[in-house]
């Protein structure tokens, strides 16, 4: 079958566990998580041009540091399509490396959602995504355990490793994201962790009628790899003491292995006062305000077909 050129533009946004419990290890070193996990409205950018060769280009402010061979993520994912002839991915990248907000997992999931796009027209079976009946989709768990939570993009519950999906409903969030500018190798993070079979997350979550009553919840949660982080990494720490200083905000905490951590606030007003006044405190961190939530419908594809089909 003869397809016209395809250019395909796809959102990745980034990852944050609002918490995550540690519940146990499997015998071949897996961990057990529990966790609670929203998207943001800031990510990655991934534009996709079918071609007859593979590579990937990465540009932005967060480029330094992501491979250009089949180490990169988004590559790995494009080798499971073994009739597309090639592609050519150009990866902009807004989220930092190795920072507890899935990045590369974010941006294999695009270059997915992209590719499965142009040979499907758009109509992607949800079985393809399922580990347990999918070759593609136990494929994408062994890559990143995250990259199934980041293929839906979604307010998500997820257990297991992280490939036991139940999407949820909560409110929106107002956020500061903060990244003390710390690559944390996240195996050390689990391997500093002393207990690994924690408590999970109630069985049953409540029906939150509103952002206060889920912060109030989450507070009661926690993060179980944050001390060890912490730990590891002092920046972690003093990044979290610094977002809870910050006028206006209600909650503090790690996100993922780390080292990005949030600040829950009230108004975009206060988390965008809060964000000008870490931006001037600390100019090498990381720093935006965000709204965290459901951000399926901005991560879906937009396709563009033609007989010369390019990036916009």
């Amino acid at each position: 079958m003869t397809l016209p050129m395809i250019a395909a533009s796809v959102f990745a946004p980034a990852k944050i566990n609002l918490c995550l419990h540690v519940t146990g290890q499997r015998a071949d070193g897996y961990h057990l998580l529990d966790t609670l996990v929203a998207f943001a409205n800031v990510g990655d950018h991934l534009h996709i041009q079918i071609g007859n060769t593979i590579s990937v280009t990465t540009e932005g402010p967060e480029a330094n540091g992501v491979p250009a061979d089949m180490d990169n993520l988004v590559l790995q994912v494009a080798s499971f399509f073994k009739e597309m002839p090639g592609a050519s991915f150009l990866l902009d990248k807004r989220l930092p490396v190795s920072s507890g907000i899935g990045g590369g997992s974010a941006d294999a999931a695009a270059a997915f959602r992209g590719l499965m796009a142009h040979w499907s027209d758009g109509v992607v079976d949800p079985v393809l995504y399922d580990a347990d009946r999918s070759p593609m989709g136990r494929g994408l768990l062994e890559l990143g355990a995250d990259i199934p939570m980041c293929l839906q993009s979604t307010t998500v519950r997820a257990e297991g490793i992280g490939d036991v999906l139940t999407p949820v409903s909560i409110p929106s969030l107002i956020a500061v994201l903060v990244n003390p500018r710390v690559s944390v190798a996240t195996p050390s993070v689990f391997s500093a962790l002393e207990y690994k079979a924690n408590e999970a997350l109630p069985e049953t979550l409540p029906s939150f009628q509103g952002p206060y009553q889920l912060i109030d919840w989450l507070s009661e949660q926690r993060n179980d790899l944050q001390e060890p982080a912490c730990r590891l990494f002092p920046e972690i720490a003093e990044a979290l003491k610094v977002l809870d200083h910050t006028k206006g905000c209600l909650l503090s905490r790690m996100s993922g292995s780390g080292a990005t951590c949030f600040g829950i606030y009230e108004t975009a007003t206060q988390a965008k006062n809060a964000e000008k006044a870490l931006r001037d405190a600390q100019p090498e961190w990381w720093v935006v305000s965000v709204v965290l939530g459901n951000q399926s419908e901005h991560a879906l594809p937009r396709i563009k077909r033609s007989n010369t089909a390019a990036f916009s």
